[in-house]
């Protein structure tokens, strides 16, 4: 397939930044800054030397923050005039703006199984999930289970929720459904692990804003919870529903960089795919939109479904804002599997800006109690996007983990995709009552991922990961001349080849698919066009020229209307 060539005028601007800031150091949107900015800097020295981080500052500017286990990584405040010269520094190894990001179950939990987890007594109990949000506020479906609380946002120590997302995504995780249990109720809305311990690490302001730095930090941070010597507490899992644009390779990505420095220290991590699957911008019908940190191979990136209103799984369906994979850069395959997150119900915090914005989401009182009283809840609020979905994840880790403390990251996360669902249509439609503009999903590998989060199964599964194993996602690789796409895992990938956990087990015969199947590793024949029927969808997943946008913010794994 022949792609397009640039225009002259786009190779001269091309060739005129690459002289300038030596390109493969310096990130794209770091070089149109013209003020001084916050920077983060990644060295190839590991920790820095006192050279290298003065080094940095020589033309101008001051380090502003160095972490104690990310040691690879500082902020620093720079003029403009000194970006360039980052180019030549030996001891910077990449260097990226401060970047902006946002906090992208009454049927939930049984459509999931987690019921029958409770049932058996998997409750979540002795397991610390860290959220890493906009701050966790008072419930009693909380009870005194927020163990630890502590804010990242510059200026504002408080850790209350003044957002209201991060406070939802906890009921999702932890929430015991105590409020919902009072009186004659008809739902109780419990979250997967309602036993679990909750760990507040704030990041996203009373707007739901944040930054790379701020995330950095409290990732950081729960890093070194885990591993101090005096009163250590010892996070089991992270939940980031959050996101920005990806702008580089996960390998030089920040906050890559930082989540696989959790996985590494034993912390299982759970992302938020995003909520740009409607995105046709680039003629892709919303693949590769997946966000960072989503786009990260280690971690588990999490999308949305629906759950239609009951309890059963056969009538669920993906939600049409679920972004899909491959991620941009690195093609690796996302999102690794899917869960609710369309109109999900979860704790409330008190007098957070979300209530003013979205008052229509506030759930009533007679919604989920028998009563004629009509008026809004102070406790539960409803929800939709990606934001939802990660946490029904990071819940069943919890699970897991209950059951068995010594189970590393990646075995929970094969075990959780080996045993996901993977009955799905071929495709589904919806349209929006706004826009009137139809929505198709088709339920391929990169929308669906390995499947649907089956809660119980993944508990009753016993597969371990042989020694020296991990479970990164695999890549997906375009052969120009079959015209198929194709999965590439190395020799110490758990699905690499192996006979039990192969592809076609992970993923199951109807999610890789291809119109001209030669082998169980093809995932997309050379009979099926990349996003519409054009090459410039093609072109834009599995071109040269990555099509870049701005600095601004990409994903909030928040979809407020959700979708019917």
């Amino acid at each position: 397939m022949k792609r397009p060539s640039p225009s002259l005028k786009f190779v001269a601007l091309l060739v005129s930044a690459a002289s300038l800031f030596g390109a493969s150091k310096i990130s794209r949107d770091l070089q149109s800054i013209t003020q001084t900015s916050d920077v983060l800097i990644q060295f190839t020295i590991t920790p820095p030397t006192a050279a290298a981080i003065a080094s940095v500052t020589k033309g101008g500017g001051t380090l502003k923050k160095q972490f104690k286990n990310i040691t690879g990584t500082a902020v620093y405040t720079l003029p403009a005039s000194v970006i360039p010269s980052l180019a030549t520094n030996t001891y910077v190894k990449y260097a990226s703006p401060d970047r902006h990001l946002k906090g992208t179950l009454e049927f939930a939990e049984p459509t999931t199984n987690a019921n029958t987890a409770l049932a058996y007594g998997y409750n979540g109990s002795g397991v610390n999930v860290a959220v890493i949000d906009s701050g966790i506020g008072a419930s009693n479906d909380f009870g005194s289970r927020v163990i630890y609380s502590q804010s990242f946002v510059p200026g504002d120590t408080s850790t209350n929720d003044l957002y209201g997302h991060g406070t939802h995504v906890a009921g999702v995780i932890g929430g015991s459904g105590y409020n919902s249990s009072l009186g004659s109720v008809i739902y109780t809305f419990r979250g997967i692990a309602p036993n679990a311990n909750l760990v507040n690490l704030r990041v996203l302001d009373a707007n739901g804003q944040g930054s790379d730095s701020a995330v950095i930090a409290a990732i950081d941070h729960a890093i070194t919870l885990k591993t101090r010597l005096t009163n250590p507490i010892n996070i089991h899992v992270i939940n980031l529903s959050l996101g920005r644009q990806a702008f580089e390779s996960y390998t030089l990505d920040p906050l890559c960089q930082a989540v696989e420095r959790a996985w590494a220290a034993g912390i299982v991590t759970v992302v938020a795919a995003g909520n740009n699957g409607r995105d046709n911008s680039l003629n892709t019908n919303g693949y590769s939109t997946i966000a960072s940190p989503g786009i990260d191979p280690y971690v588990i990136t999490v999308g949305a479904m629906k759950d239609g209103g009951t309890v059963l799984r056969e009538d669920d369906l993906m939600a049409s804002y679920s972004s899909k994979g491959p991620t941009l850069q690195d093609h690796i395959v996302k999102p690794d599997l899917v869960a609710p997150g369309n109109n999900i119900i979860s704790a409330l915090a008190s007098n957070s800006g979300i209530i003013t914005k979205y008052p229509a989401n506030v759930v009533a009182i007679n919604y989920y109690k028998t009563t004629s009283n009509t008026k809004d809840s102070a406790s539960y609020f409803k929800l939709s996007g990606t934001s939802m979905a990660a946490p029904m994840v990071a819940g069943a880790a919890a699970l897991l983990l209950q059951k068995d403390p010594l189970l590393a990251p990646d075995t929970i996360k094969a075990r959780l995709m080996k045993t996901a669902t993977k009955s799905f249509p071929v495709s589904s439609s919806m349209t929006d009552p706004t826009t009137n503009i139809t929505y198709t999903t088709n339920y391929d590998l990169f929308t669906v991922g390995a499947g649907y989060l089956d809660v119980w199964a993944a508990l009753t599964n016993s597969d371990i990961l042989p020694i020296g194993t991990s479970a990164i996602s695999p890549t997906a690789l375009f052969n120009a001349t079959t015209n198929t796409v194709s999965l590439i895992g190395g020799t110490n990938v758990v699905w690499g080849g192996n006979v039990v956990w192969g592809s076609s087990v992970v993923w199951g015969s109807n999610v890789v698919w291809g119109a001209n199947v030669s082998g169980n590793s093809v995932v997309w024949g050379g009979n099926v066009v990349w996003g519409d029927s054009t090459t410039t969808g093609f072109n834009v997943v599995w071109g040269d020229n990555v099509v870049w946008g701005d600095a601004s913010v990409f994903s909030e794994g928040l979809s407020i209307k959700g979708e019917k």
